[in-house]
């Protein structure tokens, strides 16, 4: 058996939608960044200060990301983000 992929032009409003998702993603993404940096502002014990430690590099990684994907879809930083 053969299976074959096929790329389909999607229409323009598919691509917004994806840029407007990747936009959505990347604001959220920088509230729960500030969001973690506040709470490691704040934390006492050792334990929950690892955490965020963890919080914020996850949340840093998936901010590169993300800013990569818009840079790739020609998303400008005075345009949109």
């Amino acid at each position: 058996m053969r299976v074959t992929f096929s790329q389909k032009n999607f229409p323009d409003s598919y691509n917004q939608a994806q840029k407007n998702s990747i936009l959505d993603d990347i604001s959220k993404t920088r509230f729960a960044l500030e969001n973690a940096y506040a709470g490691f502002d704040y934390a006492l014990d050792p334990d929950l200060i690892d955490c965020y430690i963890y919080e914020v590099n996850s949340l840093m990684k998936r901010y590169k990301f993300l800013l990569e994907q818009a840079e790739k879809m020609n998303l400008t930083e005075k345009s949109s983000i």
